[in-house]
């Protein structure tokens, strides 16, 4: 049987944790926590320092001619975020094909442990001299499928939105 029910802060938690602040003031809205538009940023800044260590560093376009393009993303809204509370974001690779890659994002509340936002997303290689798919250089193809067998070994489901996929 497949569950519909997210990971847990305490499943989460032991994941190396990525882009680490508290809600700023300015990212409040008139409800008085983190507005919506605001998570997608901390999300996309998460999985970018995820990717660092796979060989797509943040310098990329500027030192290879290469870079990540999102193309779909799926948010799922568990648990609000409040100005002052410390969040962080955890990644889970799910797959990757020739020129993309799937993703599990999660921002975590640090102060209340519980996991506030998911976010899947399916981001694509970009050659930036002519700004199209390509695939991955093997150096870096390598890097995502290591990380993605070790994603895959942990002891909790990957559960997804049924709606994003590797083509």
């Amino acid at each position: 049987m497949t569950s519909t029910a997210h990971p847990s802060f305490a499943q989460l938690v032991d994941l190396p944790a990525y882009a680490e602040q508290p809600v700023p003031v300015a990212f409040e809205d008139n409800n008085g926590h983190l507005n919506v538009r605001h998570y997608l940023g901390i999300g996309s800044e998460g999985l970018d320092e995820s990717l660092v260590d796979l060989g797509i560093p943040m310098d990329w376009p500027l030192r290879e001619g290469h870079a990540c393009f999102a193309a779909e993303h799926h948010v799922t809204y568990l648990h609000e975020l409040r100005t002052g509370d410390r969040m962080s974001v955890r990644v889970r690779l799910l797959g990757r094909s020739e020129r993309a890659a799937h993703a599990l994002v999660y921002i975590l509340d640090e102060t209340h442990e519980r996991v506030s936002a998911v976010f899947e997303e399916i981001f694509l290689h970009i050659d930036l001299s002519d700004r199209r798919t390509a695939p991955w250089p093997a150096d870096v193809a390598a890097n995502l499928d290591r990380r993605i067998a070790e994603h895959a070994a942990l002891p909790f489901e990957a559960v997804t939105s049924g709606s994003l996929g590797l083509r």
